[in-house]
């Protein structure tokens, strides 16, 4: 009996040895036109993710859930679309609470149910509740509710936005040193690396978070391979995202501007992560996906990149925040030496809400009532065993409007980009634009001619398509499920 208990248990140890390693390393409001792999014409050089792209599959037609930071990162842990969670429009800020409950499942207890040890390290910006004295935050006092609670067994980061007070590093729930003072630089001071006003740790250094954290990731690395369970890191980066501080060699290597300087630092050290996995010898069987979490901002100055012929949304209409494609699409690339083929491209619809169900599958786990609601399997694509079973997605911009899209024909609930570029909404209502708009992205990729009028039946059809989806809590299929609040997509009149 001992010697059949010895023997399963070897079975079931080598059985999770076998597992990959996983990496996602998110940027933060990096285009599809940043980057070579997505855009041919990219004027910024990033070899390293060109390499990663050359050896792995990258996706032309891949989706961020929202245009904007905090929605797209439940989205992307949960499997399930931002707008189903009480956040309706925005983002969070460095002081908010937390946003995912501890009983909603995250990528994060998906993986640890599968025997993984959980990290993550870098930009969380989905809130943790600081300990507070009234309004005032106490630093010496433990953070409760941080990424722990969301199924990571460690943790190391940031709570916003680079560019959001306060800011200090907080390791599994113990910030790690308190402020003495304050620091903030203004737009006027520097319009490429502003950042507000607010309490800043001694050992926070922000010119210095990007490297460092991305040494964080190469230690933990380093760490987990001498043990035997394979480890999942979650590594949201705060780059190229404001304040924009490439460090030398990369400030003014681009000839460009600040914004592609610091893209070419952040390709560097993609580059070093991929030499550690290398190193510590588990480069074939780690799956290391690299994305982002929306479009390029404005602040990246696209008048100034346009000089050089270079766009960070490529081909696509708008930017950040936007309900049009360069708010939403954005690079997706997957490199598994050991078991991904390479040097594939795909014009598959995705969206970072499969990241989820692939990974449930890759795992070999279980569909469950929650958690990957709104999330396909990439791994038949990846695997070269079929398509995705995604045939429509639904995006949403900063403001809170909605677009869905099947095939080749997207609605956007919205009169004009539902986010930061022209026209605005108020500006689309004042011109008497119509409150919808409607495209063929197969000979509009653009965006630029509105069918809305001409094609009443395909309106029709989309909004009872996007009702459904709403109204029954989830896209894939199961069981119908509740959103955590009403949630209403007509456009206000």
């Amino acid at each position: 009996m001992k010697l059949l208990t010895l023997a399963l248990l070897s079975a079931s140890l080598g059985l999770l040895s076998a597992k990959p390693n996983v990496i996602i390393v998110m940027a933060d409001d990096l285009g599809i036109g940043d980057v070579s792999p997505t855009n041919p014409d990219c004027k910024i050089k990033t070899p390293h993710l060109q390499k990663m792209a050359d050896q792995g599959v990258t996706f032309l037609d891949a989706h961020t859930p929202s245009s904007v930071c905090t929605p797209t990162r439940y989205g992307l842990l949960t499997g399930r679309y931002n707008w189903r969670s009480r956040l309706a429009r925005g983002v969070l800020s460095g002081t908010s609470n937390h946003l995912i409950p501890a009983d909603r499942p995250t990528l994060g207890h998906l993986l640890k149910e599968a025997g993984y040890h959980t990290s993550m390290i870098g930009k969380w910006h989905l809130g943790w509740d600081w300990t507070k004295d009234g309004k005032k935050i106490d630093f010496a006092k433990p953070v409760k509710n941080g990424p722990d609670i969301n199924g990571f067994d460690q943790y190391y980061g940031h709570c916003g936005s680079l560019d959001m007070a306060p800011y200090v590093w907080v390791d599994t729930g113990k910030p790690t040193a308190i402020p003495i003072r304050e620091e903030g630089v203004t737009k006027k001071q520097d319009p490429y690396g502003w950042y507000r006003k607010g309490p800043i740790a001694p050992d926070f250094e922000i010119e210095q978070v990007l490297p460092h954290l991305f040494q964080k990731a190469i230690t933990r690395i380093e760490e987990r391979v001498k043990e035997d369970q394979p480890f999942f890191i979650y590594l949201p980066l705060p780059a190229p995202h404001t304040p924009i501080v490439p460090v030398p060699p990369f400030k003014g290597a681009s000839k460009m501007n600040p914004y592609a300087d610091f893209v070419m630092q952040m390709d560097h050290h993609m580059g070093q992560l991929m030499a550690a996995l290398k190193k510590n010898g588990v480069d074939d069987n780690t799956l290391l996906i690299f994305t982002s979490d929306n479009g390029c901002s404005p602040e990246g100055n696209f008048d100034a990149l346009a000089k050089f012929n270079h766009s960070p949304s490529g081909k696509y209409r708008g930017h950040k925040a936007d309900i049009y494609e360069g708010g939403h699409r954005v690079p997706l690339i997957f490199r598994w030496p050991g078991s991904i083929k390479g040097d594939r491209t795909t014009n598959s619809l995705a969206c970072l809400t499969d990241l989820y169900t692939t990974l449930q599958d890759i795992t070999d786990q279980p569909r469950k009532p929650l958690g990957g609601e709104d999330g396909f399997s990439l791994w038949p694509l990846l695997s070269e065993k079929g398509d995705t079973d995604r045939k429509n997605i639904i995006s949403h911009s900063i403001s809170g409007h909605f677009a869905i899209r099947e095939g080749d024909w997207k609605l956007c609930l919205a009169s004009g980009s539902g986010g930061w570029s022209a026209p605005k909404e108020a500006q689309a209502k004042k011109q008497g634009l119509p409150a919808m708009q409607l495209f063929n992205l197969k000979t509009d990729l653009g965006e630029k001619t509105n069918l809305v009028a001409k094609k009443p039946d395909k309106v029709k059809a989309l909004l009872a398509l996007l009702e459904t989806q709403v109204n029954q809590g989830r896209s894939t299929p199961g069981k119908n499920l509740s959103n955590d609040r009403k949630v209403t997509f007509m456009p206000k009149k």
